[in-house]
């Protein structure tokens, strides 16, 4: 019975302390993250600020950032080098960091990447590897089929008079007849021409121009012009040179000529030419003309020219002012940019001391013309 009784106190004992140990084992369990939480935040609240030297301002920008520690392929941490103009930060504006390897991190020098230096916001590219430079071993040689030729030399070249050069370097001619008409007026009839040719480049050209009447097979009246042409702007040319007026009945008169020739704005095609001759004689000629398109192929043209001169010329007829005008409308039909009938009327007036000759000599001071002709070129 005794030892029935001692076994049943043993088992006793020991249920007691199998249930303290548990209890103890349970609260450790729930305590354990309680005092580790306590220990970190005791151990952040006791850190003090690490002196500025310590740790550089760029590297207290980058929080949660363990410098030391990172490894980048390329990278060389012994020579980056990075330089900051502000005053470091104290070690608590960076959280995260790992504070204590701060304190024992190397000075501003320690990071240099490579060839890269970002002190003076310029990147040195040093060795950088770029696309381009030295050909592969394998590349194909450009010069491995020509058996030796070059450019502009060797049997193959062209000559210097067939070397291509840029087009407007090349000297072209032109032939262009304005009007080549048959004209009717006060019963009588005759033909009348102008036009022009010349040769030369795009910047400079020699030019002819003329214009004239001839009736009964004879030329009554010519205006005939040497000029040198040289293009000033994209649509605007100089003229210089020589005239030569001739008349039945009249004698021969010459003229310096100083002109202009282009486009206008709103497609006004303008003439305007000063002359100046011998005895103190002056002239001033201007002419207009423009086209109104009423087809892609037909179309109005509408001309005024108007003729000053500085002093009388009684041998020709000629007085002081405003000598006369003449406006025309001309109805043309392109059959080609080449060739272009047409058929149209003018008026024509003289004025002034001009007028008064004419009436001397029996002559209408004012007439309307029917025209007809082509107007061409080559």
């Amino acid at each position: 019975m005794s030892s029935i009784n001692e076994k049943k106190g043993i088992l006793t004992v020991n249920t007691h302390i199998k249930k303290r140990i548990l209890g103890v084992a349970i609260a450790t369990l729930g305590a354990t993250p309680l005092f580790a939480y306590a220990q970190a935040h005791d151990a952040h609240s006791g850190h003090t600020a690490t002196p500025a030297s310590s740790a550089p301002a760029d590297a207290a920008s980058m929080p949660g950032m363990d410098h030391s520690k990172m490894n980048m392929p390329g990278m060389d941490h012994d020579t980056m080098k990075m330089k900051s103009t502000t005053s470091p930060k104290p070690a608590e504006a960076m959280p995260g960091m790992n504070h204590g390897e701060a304190n024992t991190a190397p000075t501003a020098t320690a990071h240099d990447m490579g060839a890269m230096n970002t002190s003076g916001g310029e990147m040195d590219h040093g060795d950088m590897q770029m696309q381009g430079g030295s050909a592969p071993p394998d590349a194909r040689d450009p010069d491995a089929y020509s058996d030796g030729y070059v450019r502009n030399a060797g049997k193959y070249a062209l000559p210097p008079s067939d070397t291509l050069i840029m087009s407007d370097m090349h000297n072209f001619g032109s032939v262009y007849f304005d009007r080549l008409e048959y004209v009717r007026a006060r019963g009588e009839e005759w033909a009348a021409y102008e036009g022009e040719a010349w040769y030369g480049s795009t910047y400079n050209r020699a030019v002819i121009k003329a214009e004239g009447e001839v009736a009964s097979g004879k030329l009554q009246e010519s205006e005939t012009q040497l000029l040198w042409r040289h293009a000033v702007s994209t649509f605007w040319n100089t003229e210089l040179g020589v005239r030569f007026d001739h008349a039945k009945g009249a004698p021969n008169r010459e003229w310096l000529a100083f002109g202009f020739k282009g486009l206008a704005p709103y497609w006004f095609e303008v003439d305007a030419t000063a002359y100046v001759g011998p005895s103190g004689r002056t002239a001033l000629g201007l002419k207009a003309e423009y086209d109104i398109l009423l087809t892609q192929k037909l179309y109005l043209q509408p001309s005024v020219e108007v003729n000053l001169h500085g002093k009388d010329d009684e041998r020709w007829g000629i007085g002081s002012g405003l000598t006369d005008g003449t406006a025309g409308l001309r109805l043309k039909y392109e059959v080609t940019r080449q060739f272009v009938p047409y058929v149209g009327v003018e008026w024509s007036s003289k004025f002034g001391k001009t007028a008064d000759y004419a009436r001397a000599a029996g002559d209408s001071k004012q007439e309307t013309r029917f025209v007809a002709g082509l107007s061409f070129r080559f």
